[in-house]
């Protein structure tokens, strides 16, 4: 394409930049109305809850730092709370207005990448509390299970043996 008289390809440039911060907001438009109104909300929410969170926890590995490791490590503590007590409270999802956009957002403020984004508020404020408070009854559990489970695999074995 041959250059315009007097700069106009630079003009251009500049307005085709212009029009891409429109096309990001109008993608974003239309991503909070479907979390808003669309069928099958949930599974958009969830690609965002987990696509880039899962991306960057991949490179967090990759790196010598630890702090990366814990803040998405932090995240998915939070991610997998969240994601039990929805399980158990289903019935929320259909009297809570708007609430796959609600929890989209939620995500997002775990994910923002500052310092004290929402995982790591709610890892402190909530989760922890809870998790010191119940540690040793469910480490105790845990140890209890496991052993039982050990039992009853050995003694499978014993009997297939046998036979």
């Amino acid at each position: 394409m041959p250059a315009k008289k007097g700069g106009q390809a630079g003009t251009e440039d500049a307005e085709q930049k212009d029009n891409s911060g429109y096309y990001a907001l109008g993608g974003v438009a239309v991503v909070i109305l479907y979390l808003a109104f669309g069928y099958g909300a949930q599974i958009l929410c969830n690609v965002i809850g987990v696509a880039y969170p899962a991306y960057i926890s991949m490179k967090a590995i990759e790196t010598r730092t630890k702090e990366d490791d814990t803040k998405w490590l932090t995240y998915w503590v939070t991610f997998g709370v969240l994601s039990v007590f929805e399980h158990f409270s289903f019935f929320l999802v259909q009297i809570i207005p708007f609430y796959w956009l609600l929890k989209c957002i939620f995500h997002i403020w775990c994910m923002v990448p500052i310092e004290n984004n929402g995982s790591t508020i709610m890892y402190n404020k909530v989760i922890q509390p809870y998790f010191k408070k119940y540690e040793n009854v469910a480490d105790n559990f845990i140890s209890e299970t496991t052993d039982k489970l050990k039992q009853t695999a050995g003694e499978m074995i014993s009997k297939v043996k046998s036979t």
